[in-house]
């Protein structure tokens, strides 16, 4: 199995789907001739034409609305939205009109459109550059949300994703960027979970950057002869609470590791649904996320602000004396 990083595995997603289907289409901001600010489209534009890739003004209702018209009269859309904290600004087009057209149509017509993000903290962005915002979008039915932790999983779900009839998030991690894995090839659904770690007194969800934080944290417990599993989500909407229900069998505890704000945050709904399915053999089950606050731009404050593997550990041991 060839092992690439993160960045190259999205890359080499969108050019198999570009290849492997004439409606694909991709576009953004600087995403054609300087091959993406997070270079994720590096010669692309080169490959496939300015009809099929290109660059577009720095309008993100404009590129939603883009999307969705496109999508609605016979084309596969990917478009990229540089950072998610500016997705506010593409709401109308893709909360009132994309993930409703379906039903309005009564099922006659779909959209396969792919919004591309690029979330999280620990870049030293600052406040308006890097925040996680999966929550804005839990609530709103048609939609999809990717979130992958690893190069594999980035290609698999990408290509998942734009093969998909409905609208779908596909949020990408900044600080997994230069993260390199094996990547072999195989497809993948929307909405499996994965155990990236066994266990058996414990069991932790989390996505994205906190796979990576919560498989030290578990690591760090392990010296404390507790057992953790940690459950990769893959995709928050819709989650797959058969797996992690399965794990709770075992270990009867949860923590929820979240990076976003604790108030509101798709924690809550994890939590929600296992107490709905689960309360009759369930000992405890509690969230770890970040402040209501913004995000700092100092970068001590911001390493305290995020929920990094060593807090993850030292919550779940207060948790569990």
């Amino acid at each position: 199995m060839a092992s690439l990083a993160f960045r190259t595995a999205i890359r080499d997603a969108l050019d198999e789907e570009l290849a492997a289907d004439e409606r694909v289409i991709l576009f953004g901001e600087d995403i054609a001739v300087a091959g993406g600010v997070f270079a994720t489209t590096t010669g692309l534009y080169d490959k496939y034409g300015p009809e099929r890739v290109f660059d577009t003004p720095i309008s993100e209702l404009a590129l939603a609305g883009a999307a969705f018209g496109s999508a609605v009269t016979g084309l596969r859309p990917v478009v990229e939205i540089m950072f998610g904290d500016f997705l506010t600004l593409a709401m109308d087009s893709l909360v009132n009109q994309s993930t409703k057209y379906w039903f309005l149509t009564q099922e006659q017509v779909s959209v396969p459109l792919v919004i591309r993000s690029v979330v999280g903290a620990g870049g030293r962005f600052g406040a308006i550059h890097s925040q996680m915002p999966a929550s804005w979008f839990m609530g709103v039915p048609g939609l999809k949300i990717a979130c992958p932790s690893n190069p594999a999983d980035a290609k698999a779900l990408l290509k998942a994703a734009i093969r998909d009839d409905n609208p779908v998030l596909f949020f990408e991690h900044k600080r997994l960027y230069g993260l390199e894995g094996e990547v072999n090839g195989e497809p993948s659904r929307l909405g499996e979970a994965a155990v990236v770690r066994e266990g058996s007194d414990l069991t932790i969800v989390t996505a994205m950057k906190g796979v990576h934080d919560s498989l030290e944290a578990a690591e760090a417990l392990e010296q404390d002869r507790v057992s953790a599993e940690v459950i990769d989500l893959r995709t928050l909407r819709p989650f797959d609470l058969d797996t992690v229900l399965g794990s709770l069998h075992k270990t009867n505890r949860i923590v929820v590791v979240e990076e976003g704000p604790i108030t509101g945050g798709w924690a809550g709904e994890v939590l929600a649904s296992v107490t709905e399915h689960a309360l009759g053999y369930l000992d405890d089950a509690w969230r770890i996320a970040t402040p209501n606050t913004p995000i700092p731009y100092s970068p001590p404050l911001e390493d305290a602000f995020l929920p990094g593997g060593d807090r993850i550990a030292s919550e779940i041991r207060r948790r569990l004396r």
